[in-house]
């Protein structure tokens, strides 16, 4: 379900609450869909990946896929 979430504070609260998770994971840069991103890997599988929309050096949108249906192709190409 997508549930976005705006504003800077807001934003970072939810990184802060949320970076618990990258434990064990291997954090690779990554062109997604054009655009600047990051995908996260667990144990040789892809778990995350985030692509983020620039206005110079701001960003200025987020999106994250976690749902594991949606990741298959990332997991074939995102090996560390």
């Amino acid at each position: 379900m997508r549930r976005p979430i705006e504003g800077a504070e807001r934003i970072v609260r939810y990184m802060v609450d949320t970076a618990g998770l990258l434990a064990g994971q291997t954090i690779l840069e990554r062109t997604v869909n054009g655009r600047p991103g990051l995908v996260a890997v667990q144990d040789g599988v892809t778990v995350t990946v985030v692509a983020f929309e620039l206005a110079g050096e701001r960003i200025t949108r987020i999106w994250a896929v976690r749902n594991p249906d949606k990741l298959g192709p990332w997991t074939r190409r995102s090996r560390p």
